[in-house]
């Protein structure tokens, strides 16, 4: 039986005409009735989409225009193919529908379009923003030096430079300029540095010409240049009867030049736009253009119509007196008489709800971001706002990752715009690069760097978390030890150990450890596999894949993606990211298939362009969008919080002074530097933009310190505070007091939280019933787990180890060092020593091993120490240190004071010097326990009396004589002593004493002699201390008793663990005394 195709056409909803207000029929009926140039003023919620769409279709219904003989100019891609849907809809046709385009999209169809194809030559292929900063980098690496001024030099190969180039190159193309002209500006300003951005320019241009690119910058430049063509003017002309432009206050010189060039001779042109919403001077927009186009595109008749659209549909009457009292009268543009747009500023509020406006003040940073996350938690549980209908917009991109992580942390879903970071510092995207990056250094046959291979392992390709990283790097410890290595950092382990798969899956591992240790090795083995695909000449885009597809990070991404959880906007954006970066990496093969995976990376890297290329097309529907207040023009919510309002960054009227000074470059020569009051008139038209968000609730906050010195609210936040508060002396502002950070959050957490806090703290036994059944029913919930008493560490019995901690039927080992540590305090000594938890060696320890080292290699060389001799070889070593500069060069001087105390001590010593850096390892009982005292001496010397030991020391500040006096670790060498340490170096010789010689100290009334500080040895007529300390010693072990002995003048000042010390306040338990 045959197969029957049937084609079921879904039935399409006819599109009802919008019922338009008394101002938007008035600019259809001018269209209709006279035509000609028309400007439009449209504030917020005016309308003025539904006007431009109505005005399309009026035209092609009414008008006998088709189509295709109508275009609409907007300013994004989104707002051009939302505008495109809405007139097919309208229109109900979807073929032959008008062009909606950004002015960058017609250019390069017009540029298309007349292109000379009889060369059959290759099409022009636009470059995107990150491509484009990237060209101009590999381009400036290669220009000559020399034509460069000479202090500019050292910076041909900075990002900064390349930033700089891009602005001037934009700025020309902006007013009209090619390289010709930047040349001739530049030698009648007498400005290098322009005469050689020229040059450069012109390199750029052939670099261009020759791959047959162009870039955004270019496209509207050649387009006029293409029109200055009469034939092929008129020809647009005639083919273009109606041109509609939406967003008009963002237009550039060269725009409007576009446009007088299309429609310049009295056509049909309607601009749309609203002066206070001009915020992209810094593109290069220029606000003079919306308030002068009624002279630009003058008829013989007169200059243009302007006519206003006198209602809002976003917000009522609150809100909107709230927006207006930021503009009106305020300066906000600039000199410009704003009588004229009075209309503009007092739209007709057609909306039934008034709207709500707040303004706050917090105590702190994170303060401020607690209660905006407790604001829209309480707007979403309480008043069922959906987190789609929230946005909290930011002055700078500096406070989106703050506002980020404290969002998600409060449970509150989130979505940072994708296009507000470059690419490569997504972190999806990172993630995958950073790989990219080991497999290539693996290729190269390097280790990996420690903190590499830390983020990869902890990262989404190898899913460890720290404790089990702790776990594998105990196991490759343990390794080493066996067999006889050295004893190194487990993170130096780890980076050598991921870069050899197949040792990693031969370790010897059970439990915990052995997972840990198989989730490195499919790591290192997938880092293999890359570097061996990169070995072999495989494109960027081929490894990548390899890496994204060898774990289950793609599957966990498309679990969070398709669930309801919070984790769902985060992980589509991701899976966004990572879309756009294989895009890029294709398209890098397509341009250069020789491109090496190294230089791919490299250029990815290097862009510091957001790009457009994330598209979002995750479901972002339930969460709450955080953006800067630049993007979020054009859109709106139904509760917005406006935040880091704050003095310095809102208004931000610092000097946007640069290298190249783009912003001063004009046709006829060098512009006066900006005005601050221009730039403050900008600031108050962005705070204008990110207000006029708000549908029924607006938020705006800001951090007031409680110092001077601290952060402190803009005034625009004042201004408003005083117009909310009816205070209508603009001379006295009060603001709202600022608030400390919230006492709890609307959480499952911090309901869960709260409810234990009531029970704890309550006497009636009613409320502990009634809290105890709450905190049952939540425990029955998967997501409050928490809730269950079983699951409150407090509660839980404390953790045994049935393993003693030194084994008993072995001798305890100890060290000088050791003993050092326990004298003072047994829980430091448990977890430096035996926890490990010691830092790594510092710069001091590194002066004291040089000097050490140079001292005594003295005696094993056999000759006289002399300081110069010293000095030379300090030199050859002391760049290991590392230390910067204006610290090394202190603390060389400092090491060859030290070494000339060292000389004259040891010339003046009467005693013989019988070895250095001697080791020794002795065992002695000490109630009943075998103890193996190890360690190495300094300096052991001989005198008529018996042995002395010596400790040459490099701290700045010495003890004192009675601590000396009891100092464990001198005591300990001369218990050693006593034990046989140096027997083979002197026979029948006891202890006689030890010393401490202070090398950077000088002694008492004698400059460049070192402090020496006795200890008396032992004698028979009194018991040693040392002795005592030692038993103590071996029963607190013995019993594992580790105490914590607070001491704020000496030990705790530089101990490494007092913040986890039960001793002090910031390390003690929280649980009501337990220690």
């Amino acid at each position: 039986m045959p197969v029957e195709y049937v084609l079921d056409k879904p039935s399409v909803e006819p599109v009802v005409a919008p019922v338009l207000d008394d101002s938007q029929r008035a600019v259809i009926e001018h269209m209709t009735d006279i035509g000609g140039p028309l400007q439009v003023l449209a504030g917020p919620g005016a309308g003025k989409t539904t006007t431009l769409v109505e005005l399309v279709v009026d035209r092609i219904e009414q008008g006998g225009l088709s189509p295709d003989e109508v275009l609409v100019l907007t300013f994004s891609r989104k707002a051009a193919q939302e505008l495109r849907a809405r007139i097919a809809r309208r229109l109900a046709r979807t073929t032959a529908t008008t062009a909606a385009m950004t002015f960058h999209s017609f250019c390069y169809a017009l540029l298309r379009s007349e292109q000379d194809a009889s060369g059959f030559a290759q099409p022009l292929r636009l470059l995107s923003a990150p491509e484009q900063d990237a060209v101009i980098s590999e381009v400036l690496a290669g220009t000559d030096p020399e034509q460069w001024p000479a202090a500019m030099r050292p910076a041909l190969r900075t990002r900064g430079l390349a930033s700089e180039l891009r602005t001037l190159i934009a700025a020309a193309r902006a007013n009209g300029m090619d390289d010709v002209d930047l040349l001739r500006v530049a030698d009648s300003a007498g400005r290098g540095d322009w005469r050689a951005a020229a040059e450069f320019f012109d390199e750029l241009t052939a670099v261009a010409a020759l791959a047959h690119t162009i870039d955004h910058t270019d496209l509207i430049f050649e387009a006029v240049k293409t029109l200055n063509d009469p034939a092929i003017r008129d020809r647009w002309r005639s083919r273009l009867r109606l041109i509609v432009v939406d967003e008009y206050q963002d237009t550039d010189p060269l725009q409007v030049e576009l446009l007088q060039a299309l429609a310049g001779d009295g056509r049909d042109l309607v601009v749309v736009g609203d002066p206070y919403q001009s915020i992209y001077g810094f593109r290069g927009a220029d606000v003079r253009g919306i308030i002068d186009f009624p002279d630009q595109f003058a008829t013989a008749a007169g200059p243009a119509p302007r006519l206003t659209l006198g209602y809002t549909n976003r917000y009522g009457t609150v809100i909107a007196a709230a927006v207006r009292s930021v503009v009106d009268k305020r300066g906000a543009l600039g000199a410009v008489d704003g009588t004229a747009f009075e209309a503009l500023r007092s739209p007709t509020s057609r909306a039934s709800d008034p709207g709500s406006v707040q303004v706050g003040t917090f105590s702190s940073p994170t303060a401020e971001a607690e209660h905006i996350a407790l604001l829209l938690r309480q707007a979403h549980l309480h008043d069922g706002v959906p987190w789609r209908d929230m946005a909290v917009l930011v002055r700078s991109g500096l406070h989106l990752g703050r506002l980020q992580r404290a969002l998600t942390a409060a449970g509150v879903p989130v979505e940072v715009a994708g296009d507000e970071l470059p690419l490569a510092a997504e972190p999806a995207v990172r993630t995958l690069l950073a790989a990219l990056h080991a497999a290539d250094a693996l290729n190269r046959g390097e280790h990996l760097a420690p903190d590499v291979a830390h983020a990869l392992l902890t990262g989404p390709l190898g899913h460890l978390d720290a404790a089990a990283v702790r776990r594998l790097g105990r196991a490759l410890r343990k390794h080493a030890a066996a067999a006889g290595e050295q004893p190194r950092a487990s993170r130096l382990l780890i980076a050598e150990a991921i870069g050899d798969p197949v040792f990693l899956s031969t370790l010897d591992t059970a439990g915990p450890t052995s997972r840990a240790v198989d989730a490195a090795a499919r790591l290192a083995a997938l880092l293999r596999t890359a570097a061996d695909q990169i070995s072999t000449g495989e494109s960027a885009e081929q490894v990548l894949w390899t890496v994204w597809d060898g774990t289950r990070w793609p599957t966990r991404l498309q679990a969070d993606a398709e669930s309801d959880g919070d984790g769902a906007p985060q992980a589509n954006h991701d899976l966004d990211a990572v879309c756009a970066l294989f895009a890029e990496a294709a398209r890098a093969e397509e341009r250069d298939a020789r491109r090496s995976v190294t230089e791919v990376t490299r250029a990815l890297e290097e862009q510091q362009i957001p790009g457009d290329t994330i598209a979002q097309s995750g479901d972002s529907g339930e969460a709450v969008q955080v953006m800067t207040a630049h993007r979020s023009k054009g859109l709106e919510w139904p509760l917005v919080v406006v935040a880091a309002v704050q003095d310095g960054e809102w208004p931000d009227v610092r000097g946007r002074g640069s290298l190249l000074q783009g912003d001063r470059l004009s046709r006829d020569g060098v512009l006066p530097p900006p005005s601050p009051w221009a730039a403050a008139a900008e600031e108050r038209r962005l705070f204008y933009v990110a207000c006029s968000r708000a549908r029924s609730r607006l938020v705006v906050t800001a951090v007031a310190s409680g110092s001077d010195e601290g952060d402190q609210p803009s005034r625009f936040l004042g201004e408003l505070h005083a117009h909310v508060n009816g205070e209508s002396d603009r001379r006295v502002r009060t603001l709202p007091s600022a608030l400390a950070r919230p006492t709890r959050t609307l959480s499952l957490r911090g309901a869960i939280a709260e409810l234990r806090r009531i029970g704890e703290s309550t006497t009636d036994p009613e409320v502990r019933e009634r809290v105890a059944a709450r905190l049952a029913q939540l425990a029955t919930v998967p997501a409050a787990r928490s809730a269950h008493p079983d699951r409150w560490w407090g509660l839980a019995e404390r953790t045994t180890n049935d393993t003693p901690l030194r084994d008993p039927d072995e001798p305890l080992q100890l060290s000088g060092s050791q003993m050092d540590r326990l004298s003072k305090c047994t829980l430091q000594w448990f977890l430096n020593h035996e926890a490990k938890g010691e830092r790594g060696t510092s710069a001091a320890q590194g002066f004291g091993s040089i000097v050490h080292a140079l001292a005594a290699q003295t005696f094993l060389d056999g000759v006289e120490p002399d300081v110069d001799e010293m000095a030379a070889h300090l030199d050859d070593v002391w760049g290991v240190l590392g230390l910067p500069e204006w610290i090394s060069a202190r603390e060389r001087e400092a090491a060859i004071e030290a070494l000339g105390r060292f000389v004259q001590w040891h010339r003046s010593n009467p005693r013989e010097v019988i070895a250095v850096e001697h080791a020794f390892n002795v065992v002695l009982d000490v109630d009943g326990r075998d103890v193996r005292l190890t360690g190495s001496m300094d300096r052991v010397e001989l005198g008529d009396d018996g042995v002395h030991v010596i400790d040459l020391k490099t701290s700045k500040n010495p003890p004192s004589g009675p601590q000396v006096a009891t100092n464990a670790q001198l005591g300990l060498y001369q218990v050693a002593v006593d034990a046989g340490a140096t027997s083979e170096l002197a026979p029948g010789a006891g202890a006689a004493g030890a010393e401490l010689v202070q090398l950077r100290t000088d002694a008492p009334r004698t400059v460049g002699v070192p402090k020496v500080q006795p200890q008396p040895g032992p004698s028979p007529e009194q018991p040693f201390f040392a002795v005592e300390q030692l038993r103590q010693a071996v029963r607190d072990i013995g019993a594992e008793q580790l105490s914590a002995v607070r001491d704020d003048k000496e030990q705790c000042k530089y101990c490494d663990f007092t913040h986890v010390c039960p001793a002090r306040d910031s390390g003690a338990s929280i649980l009501g005394g337990q220690a």
